[in-house]
C-alpha cells in the first residue's frame, strides 16, 4: 500500500507542503533517519545565510540516506524539522515541494534558538517505511 494522505473536515487545509497525517502499510522497514543539516559530503556548510540553499543540501542529504538503504523520498513518511526562524517557513516548503510530491510526509515544524553551529537555518530529521 503507498503512503496516503489523511484528510478531514474536521482539520483545515495544511499550511504548508506536508499532510495532518499519513497511512503506509506496516510491513517492511522502518528506517529512522537522524537530523540533517546543511553539510555537504565532504563537511562544508552549504549556504550560510541561505535557508532555501540549506533546506535543499538537507534534502538531498536525506535523499541521500533514504537511498543508500533502497529507498526513495517517496518512502518517508513523517519529518520533523527544526528552524532558526519561522518567518522562513514559506521559504523552506517551497524547497520541499521540489523534493517531496504529494501526498507530503506528516511534519512538525518548531522554531529553536540554537543548533550545533550558529550557522545552521534548518534541520530535518525523518522516518521512512520501505516495502
Amino acid at each position: 500500500m503507498p503512503k496516503q494522505q489523511i484528510l478531514s473536515k474536521r482539520l483545515p487545509k495544511p499550511s504548508g507542503h506536508f499532510s495532518h497525517a499519513t497511512i503506509i502499510e506496516a510491513r517492511g522497514r522502518l528506517v529512522f533517519i537522524s537530523g540533517m543539516v546543511s553539510k555537504n559530503a565532504d563537511g562544508k556548510i552549504v549556504g550560510i545565510g541561505n535557508v532555501e540553499e540549506q533546506t535543499r543540501q538537507v534534502c538531498e542529504n536525506l535523499k541521500a540516506a533514504v537511498e543508500e538503504v533502497g529507498g526513495t523520498l517517496e518512502d518517508i513518511c513523517r519529518v520533523d524539522v527544526y528552524v532558526r526562524n519561522m518567518e522562513h517557513f514559506d521559504q523552506i516548503h517551497k524547497v520541499r515541494r521540489e523534493y517531496f510530491s504529494a501526498p507530503g510526509p506528516a511534519s512538525t515544524m518548531v522554531e529553536i534558538n540554537k543548533m550545533t553551529s550558529p550557522e545552521y537555518l534548518i534541520e530535518i530529521n525523518a522516518i521512512a517505511v520501505l516495502p
